[in-house]
């Protein structure tokens, strides 16, 4: 009996608000929720409540070195060989994990998202297509200020602070250079239909290549 391939791993980057989510979402609705299984690279930033709250405040949540990458490699490594992982739950109103997890079963495709997944070599060479979702700067703001004060409990005044501070640097220095490891660039994300359309019709002729 030939052995079963590994799963079909698609990472989506870009900067904040550039509708990376978006993205995911189409391709789940398309390809099935029941075919994936979805890594949000916001799971894995490292906890900090050993540090007193006004230093976790401190923290530049956009440097690669907020993120336990090597967790998250780990836990790629395993879905790719058909084994269950336990991903953390992340409080961003404290800056610490819960003592939650969420179970996630293998499945034969899996969805890896966040910022900065692209940067990481041990990360990047686990992931078959690789998707950056390209938006204007504005938008991108918008779109942060809109979600961190509705689903973070953040203020206006701190998320603006944040964006001039570290957001924006970082994205500068970290997020756009890593445009040139994409194997697709998506202007306007999940809303570029035409896009989407090849993207997915890439999905599921990959994916019949890898049915045993």
């Amino acid at each position: 009996m030939p052995e079963r391939p590994p799963p079909l791993v698609i990472g989506i980057a870009g900067g904040t608000g550039s509708g990376k989510t978006t993205v995911a979402n189409v391709i789940l609705e398309r390809v099935g929720a029941e075919n994936i299984a979805f890594l949000p690279q916001d799971a894995y930033y490292r906890d900090l409540q050993d540090l007193p709250l006004a230093q976790r405040e401190q923290v530049n949540f956009d440097h690669p070195d907020s993120i336990e990458t090597d967790l998250l490699v780990t836990h790629l490594r395993a879905l790719r060989r058909w084994e269950a992982v336990d991903i953390p739950v992340y409080d961003f109103t404290t800056h610490s994990r819960t003592d939650r997890t969420v179970h996630v079963e293998p499945r034969p495709v899996v969805l890896v998202e966040g910022i900065l997944i692209f940067l990481e070599p041990d990360l990047r060479e686990l992931l078959d297509i690789k998707i950056f979702v390209d938006t204007p700067a504005d938008i991108r703001f918008i779109r942060r200020l809109q979600r961190d004060i509705h689903e973070r409990g953040r203020t206006m005044e701190s998320v603006i602070h944040q964006y001039q501070s570290t957001v924006r640097p970082m994205h500068l220095e970290f997020v756009e250079p890593s445009k040139r490891h994409a194997d697709v660039i998506i202007p306007e994300g999940g809303l570029n239909t035409v896009a989407m359309d090849m993207v997915v019709s890439r999905i599921h002729a990959m994916l019949s290549r890898r049915t045993p």
